[in-house]
């Protein structure tokens, strides 16, 4: 059955100027990035406005409430913009990202010796200028499918947190020069995996596979095949690890957890981002695992 409803969710554009001081290349380059991405807003309502479809635009600063009563949702932005809509989506509703703004690597080439002129990496999203209407009619029609993304399910002493993260989750100390104190050890349910691991670092990450290019990947980590049900785990910057140094980064199988006490007086969960984040304190036994609802994603072909 074709798809008949649409939410069409949009990075906002920026309404502050930059600082007088900054050289007016970079000025230049920065208003570009608005233009290309108000264009790209204004392409895709065009390409809807010729489909029989029900849509509406909503910035995504001013959704809060769960999506629940649409057929697809279309995201305009980058990878931010697809996360934070996946934030409000349970596994029912596909999502489209398109990258309003991608990079231009003549362009990096250019100013590489001037500015960064990185753009929107888009990992995730589908479609471009170039390929929208394509990709979207694909879509609405059931040509193109879905795939299943894992998500992180996380809960602190015994109750599941709302969000669930597409990328990451970094525990750490809300100072990034304070040091994390922790112990933790990997679960399948009630029977231990590994020993109890105590370690004093700057923090425990955990990444999706959709997540492992990220900052995982950054750290030292390796990708993982965009489909896996598998999590990756890295304690970052282990002080003296010595007999336990193997188990500082692992994976977390699908029918595992992870299982970490805190035991500093101040600590954060942070999920996908800083954005939305969770405060913990000394004592509090977090637990996250794959067994979160998935998140329904129209992938570009290369990650397929």
């Amino acid at each position: 059955m074709m798809m008949k409803r649409l939410l069409l969710l949009l990075k906002p554009l920026s309404v502050s100027s930059p600082p007088s001081h900054i050289h007016p290349q970079i000025i230049q380059f920065l208003e570009n990035r608005q233009k290309v991405h108000h264009d790209a807003i204004n392409f895709c309502q065009a390409i809807l406005q010729k489909k029989s479809v029900e849509w509406k635009a909503v910035l995504r600063n001013n959704l809060s409430h769960p999506i629940n009563d649409v057929d697809l949702v279309v995201t305009v932005g980058g990878d931010g913009t697809l996360l934070q809509a996946g934030h409000l989506m349970d596994d029912k509703i596909p999502v489209l990202g398109l990258n309003s703004d991608p990079t231009q690597i003549d362009e990096v080439e250019e100013f590489s010796s001037e500015f960064d002129a990185t753009r929107s990496t888009g990992h995730l999203c589908a479609a471009t200028f170039e390929n929208f209407e394509q990709v979207l009619d694909g879509t609405l029609e059931g040509q193109i499918v879905p795939s299943e993304l894992t998500r992180t399910m996380i809960s602190v002493n015994g109750l599941h947190l709302s969000t669930f993260a597409l990328n990451d989750v970094l525990i750490a100390h809300p100072c990034p020069a304070s040091l994390s104190r922790f112990s933790f050890r990997i679960k399948e349910g009630e029977q231990p995996c590994s020993p109890l691991i105590n370690c004093r670092s700057s923090g425990l990450r955990v990444s999706t596979a959709a997540g492992s290019t990220a900052a995982m990947h950054s750290a030292g980590g390796f990708p993982m095949p965009i489909l896996s049900q598998d999590l990756q785990y890295m304690v970052r910057e282990p002080i003296s690890p010595g007999a336990v140094s193997d188990f500082m980064h692992g994976l977390i199988k699908r029918d595992q957890t992870i299982v970490a006490t805190w035991t500093c007086r101040k600590g954060v969960i942070y999920i996908d981002g800083s954005h939305i984040n969770y405060t913990i304190q000394d004592g509090d036994t977090i637990e996250i695992s794959s067994k979160a609802p998935v998140l329904k994603v129209i992938l570009p072909h290369q990650l397929l």
